[in-house]
């Protein structure tokens, strides 16, 4: 037996009706509770917990994969704070909906405590990642900066061994010169000493027997002067095979190389720093050149940068929780809102309700009276053609509550 498919139309109006009784349903759920949650508000603001929580456990991954062994059990030691972390941070946006719906002022300030805590770790941990985004190249830019102090110190160091050695060279010099002075005046006193004296001495020994020889007298000053010629001579052979030792050692001193160094390292350098956008943001702030800019400049901006966005990252979900309750004032909470009758005024506000309903019967009295009259025309009831003006209507007519009114 074939089963007709009912037509188009009639799936669509029961499928209106089954939506429009689905909305009512919800409408009158949510003003017995006071509330209404937009769950497309909360799933956003979910999806975004989500993402920190992914990410935080992924940077704390890499993190402990970068500084630990990961075959070694200070790898995963490392890994179970971030998961804590990450359990704590999935209680921020129920805390969050929380504070819409709960009454009780008490729990309103344990769960703003609870979502100021959360959004501490949250804190912590964004701004680890943000750290991370920029650890790769701030440490490029402290190492070609350390090659840099490296290489400027060696520079100074070639610098002193330099002055060291031209001193050293100097000094041998001086000393050659002032001995090749002192020769020179020992051999111009020794050329100006007057030469020997030879006389034949002549006569007679004890034993009888005659002599006679030659005897030459040099004068004194020659042997001290020719000791100091000597002895100059001498200091002269140490003094020109330290005056080449010295000359050696500071000819293998080449200041060029160690320039060259000094120079390709500042060029590492200011491509490193031109690669940091952290360096150039702090330039931009300190109005310096990225290259002068300090570490502790550095350091300072990046609390800044990377903390702030962290504290926004932190609040952005709960803030989007807290937005996504809708509250509606009930009965309950008008009670509340600390009208007090006061006792005094009883009888005043009986007195004003029991004059208002006798306005009311005077006026119906008056109405009553009218019709009875023929004065006037119930609104229900038309008079016939040919009635006078005075006649009353036919039929009761008595219908106190749709009338015409007496014009005055």
């Amino acid at each position: 037996m074939l089963v007709r498919k009912p037509p188009d139309r009639i799936v669509a109006r029961e499928r209106r009706a089954w939506s429009d009784e689905t909305a009512a349903w919800q409408q009158r759920r949510a003003v017995e509770k006071g509330y209404r949650i937009r769950w497309g508000y909360v799933a956003i603001a979910y999806v975004v917990e989500a993402l920190v929580i992914c990410t935080s456990l992924a940077g704390a991954w890499f993190f402990a994969q970068t500084y630990a062994d990961p075959h070694d059990q200070s790898f995963w030691f490392m890994l179970l704070a971030p998961v804590v972390y990450a359990a704590i941070e999935l209680c921020r946006v129920p805390l969050g909906i929380l504070i819409r719906v709960q009454r009780d002022w008490l729990i309103k300030g344990l769960a703003v405590i609870g979502i100021v805590m959360a959004a501490g770790v949250t804190t912590k941990s964004v701004s680890q990642l943000g750290e991370m985004m920029f650890h790769p190249r701030l440490a490029e830019a402290s190492k070609a900066l350390s090659v840099l102090k490296e290489a400027q110190a060696d520079r100074a160091s070639l610098d002193t061994r330099i002055g060291q050695a031209d001193a050293r060279v100097a000094q041998y010099t001086a000393e050659s010169q002032a001995l090749e002075k002192r020769s020179s005046e020992a051999s111009s006193q020794l050329a100006g000493l007057p030469g020997q004296r030879c006389e034949r001495l002549q006569g007679t020994n004890s034993r009888g027997r005659r002599y006679s020889y030659m005897r030459c007298v040099t004068d004194p000053r020659t042997a001290t002067i020719a000791g100091s010629l000597k002895s100059a001579g001498d200091e002269r052979a140490v003094l020109a095979r330290n005056l080449a030792e010295a000359r050696a050692a500071r000819a293998a001193l080449d200041r060029g190389a160690s320039d060259r160094r000094v120079t390709e390292a500042e060029v590492a350098y200011r491509d490193a720093v031109r690669r940091s956008q952290l360096h150039s943001f702090t330039a931009m702030v300190y109005g310096v050149d990225p290259i002068d800019v300090t570490d502790q400049q550095v350091h300072a901006f990046l609390r800044i940068f990377v903390f702030a966005p962290a504290l926004c990252a932190a609040f952005a979900s709960t803030l989007l929780a807290l937005c996504a309750v809708q509250v509606r004032r009930t009965y309950q909470d008008e009670d509340d809102l600390g009208v007090a009758l006061n006792q005094e005024g009883v009888p005043l506000l009986l007195t004003q309700i029991a004059e208002s309903a006798g306005q009311l019967d005077d006026a119906q009295r008056a109405v009553r009276e009218a019709i009875a009259a023929g004065v006037a025309i119930p609104l229900d009831q038309r008079r016939p053609h040919g009635t006078p003006q005075g006649s009353p209507p036919p039929g009761p007519g008595r219908d106190d509550d749709r009338i015409e009114r007496p014009r005055p």
